[in-house]
């Protein structure tokens, strides 16, 4: 079993559950018709969970629903942009997965996906995609193509599926009956599957596979609480030993930083730092500094959320008790926390700026300098930040959305205007959070130019999306309101 999974990648059972929050909305969108917003929550959650069977399933159901309803396929433009290789082979497969939700019946975007689904040890999913491909294929007529068997027979062998790769192979034989390395290679496999009849698999998944792989551990940690800190103090203890026989191994030490960090400790995660500077200055490789700024960002990020509980707390024994104490109390906590929040922006903004510098073609850095930049109302140097990072396709609509808003905060109204507008344009999804942050913000933009029509035209729609978006209501009965003035922003 363990040569047969070799490269297989398990998503842990958090992450299953973070998706199926996505799954379930985008079921529950599709039922009404939603068809698009439908399709952008289940590939939102096939971010978190890329090897969830059900969800490519209920996926490509929708997409055969509204392909049947008059769905159109993407425009040229982003075809071509979606058809550009990503950072990893998950976004690889994701982006084929979006192209084929937009026009099932291609393909080539189907031997894309089950390709990169194979690469990033995604084996259920290639278990999922590769009959359809395979049917298309056969379907296609005088399209099918050999290609795409052999590419399927490959796979399944590297799998050791030996039934699927005989049947691929077949097919493609049956295309060149005459074609004698493909009858033997035909014989061989139905030979391996005879001899290696596929019994390892009999759950139906390798995530299936793996469960019962897991069930015995599973019942002898029953405790998971407590075994959590002794199974992460173990893998620490297990790869600080392989990293002291080897201390100039750099596999070791990344093993190591890697079990420090899981830990989440401020302890570890300060020896990680550690060794990685130590790393970092013996070698020059910028690759350790960028783990270190990493792990520090993480620290004040778990510290501002305990610092937004304290809050959280303290405001709730305000609101009950009413005494002047517990109010001043919370007072002074607020103080603290703009202070905290002032400091973190500003710590996160250096190592942004550095990972840029270092990293000039990776516009998420920018992105993120950006933003920080924005925090600390350096609206101007913001600016510049998103107008470049908008280029990358991944970041556009988040970098369009806050250029508009440091338009705004700079007093650039049509600028903002048209930025935003342009922006929801060419953004095809409607209803989801970035449509209703780039509606609110035009909105907003339409207010400081002096367009109140249109302003509540746009406000209009973003409440029939939610009712209870930020300010939204006020701001339409205050525009409803004869002689109203623009909002202050």
């Amino acid at each position: 079993m363990a040569d047969v999974l070799q490269g297989y990648k398990e998503i842990p059972e958090e992450d299953r559950k973070k998706a199926d929050v996505f799954f379930a909305q985008g079921a529950k969108v599709a039922a009404t018709g939603n068809y698009e917003y439908a399709i952008e929550m289940y590939l939102q959650g096939l971010m978190v969970d890329p090897d969830a069977k059900e969800a490519h399933q209920a996926l490509r159901d929708i997409s055969m629903k509204r392909k049947a309803s008059g769905g159109k396929d993407l425009g040229f433009m982003k075809k071509m942009d979606l058809k550009r290789p990503g950072k990893d082979d998950t976004e690889n497969m994701l982006r084929a997965e979006r192209l084929l939700s937009y026009d099932p019946g291609n393909t080539d975007n189907m031997l894309r996906l089950i390709k990169s689904a194979h690469k990033a040890g995604f084996y259920d999913t290639v278990l999922w995609i590769g009959p359809i491909l395979q049917k298309a294929n056969s379907d296609n007529g005088k399209h099918e193509d050999i290609n795409k068997y052999i590419a399927l027979r490959d796979i399944y062998v590297d799998l050791k599926l030996w039934r699927q790769a005989t049947d691929a192979c077949q097919r493609a034989m049956n295309m060149k009956p005459d074609d004698m390395e493909l009858m033997r290679i035909v014989k061989d496999l139905g030979a391996m599957d005879i001899i290696k009849e596929g019994n390892y698999l009999e759950s139906g998944s390798f995530r299936g596979s793996i469960k019962n792989m897991d069930a015995q551990r599973k019942l002898i940690e029953a405790d998971m609480d407590i075994r959590d800190a002794d199974v992460l103090a173990r893998q620490v203890k297990d790869a600080d030993a392989e990293f002291q026989a080897a201390p100039e191994d750099a596999s070791k030490l990344s093993r190591l930083v890697d079990a420090l960090v899981r830990s989440e400790t401020m302890e570890n995660e300060n020896r990680a730092i550690e060794l990685l500077q130590q790393w970092y200055e013996k070698t020059g490789q910028f690759r350790f500094r960028l783990t270190m700024g990493k792990i520090k960002i993480n620290q004040l990020r778990r510290q501002d959320r305990a610092e937004l509980s304290r809050l959280r707390q303290a405001s709730k024994a305000a609101q009950a008790s009413k005494d002047p104490k517990d109010i001043a109390d919370y007072n002074a906590l607020v103080a603290q926390y703009k202070q905290f929040q002032k400091e973190k922006n500003e710590e996160e903004l250096k190592e942004f700026q550095l990972f840029s510098e270092n990293y000039p073609t990776d516009m998420t850095f920018r992105y993120e300098w950006g933003v920080r930049l924005f925090a600390l109302d350096r609206h101007n140097d913001a600016i510049a930040m998103f107008q470049q990072a908008r280029a990358d396709p991944k970041l556009r609509v988040d970098a369009s959305t806050y250029l508009g808003r440091a338009f705004m905060a700079c007093g650039f109204g049509e600028e903002a205007v048209e930025t935003l507008k342009g922006t929801i344009d060419e953004y095809e999804l409607r209803g989801d959070e970035r449509s209703k942050a780039l509606f609110y913000w035009y909105g907003n933009a339409l207010e400081l130019k002096g367009d109140p029509v249109t302003a509540l035209k746009t406000y209009s729609q973003l409440v029939q999306w939610d009712f209870n978006y930020r300010d939204v209501q006020a701001r339409i009965k205050r525009l409803r309101t004869p002689q109203s003035g623009p909002a202050a922003q």
